[in-house]
């Protein structure tokens, strides 16, 4: 992490201890450091706000009926959008283990778009629009609303808006990648 680093361990609040617990409790994949990566390195520093975010977070990645697929996509153009490298690196991953193939990925981090099957391209076509232009037409509405209902609908925007808190918050404090992940975008910081 390039602006903030991890807090030491001994010196950690109450509430500092809290979040950590909870990071490590809900991500289990990622492994016990994975409270000092990411959004949850930088939200450490600011615990009764990391706490929300990270509720919100489970939230939207474990609880919702969204098609994991759809789910991955969107989070992914929200990370190409931003060129938030961590989070496009890190869900490119989960998309892949969702078998999304990888060649679509690199398409989509190069601004393009991939030959998804017809819910994937719809996903992607409704998460630029709304990013772009901070609205969606119509015509995306109904064929998104026609495809995952009202409800369907609620889970993608609020997934969507979350992982945008998560993208400026990696951009804003530099955060940097994890050794495994590829830097798809050099030019920025």
């Amino acid at each position: 992490m390039s602006r903030l680093g991890p807090l030491d361990e001994d010196l950690l609040s109450a509430d500092q201890k809290s979040l950590r617990d909870s990071v490590v409790g809900t991500r289990k994949g990622l492994g016990p450091d994975v409270w000092k990566s990411g959004p949850f390195g930088v939200w450490q520093h600011a615990p009764g706000l990391g706490m929300k975010a990270v509720e919100l977070g489970a939230q939207v990645r474990f609880a919702t009926e969204l098609d994991p697929q759809m789910r991955e996509v969107a989070i992914c153009c929200v990370g190409v959008h931003f060129k938030s490298k961590f989070e496009f690196e890190a869900h490119a991953a989960i998309a892949i283990s969702e078998g999304i193939d990888s060649s679509y990925l690199d398409v989509l981090a190069e601004g393009g778009r991939p030959n998804w099957k017809r819910e994937l391209m719809i996903t992607q076509k409704f998460t630029e629009e709304l990013l772009q232009s901070t609205r969606v037409s119509d015509s995306t509405y109904g064929t998104m609303l026609g495809l995952i209902g009202s409800k369907g609908l609620v889970e993608l925007v609020s997934t969507i808006g979350y992982y945008c808190l998560v993208s400026l918050t990696l951009n804003a404090f530099q955060v940097g990648l994890a050794d495994a992940m590829v830097d798809r975008w050099p030019e920025e910081i």
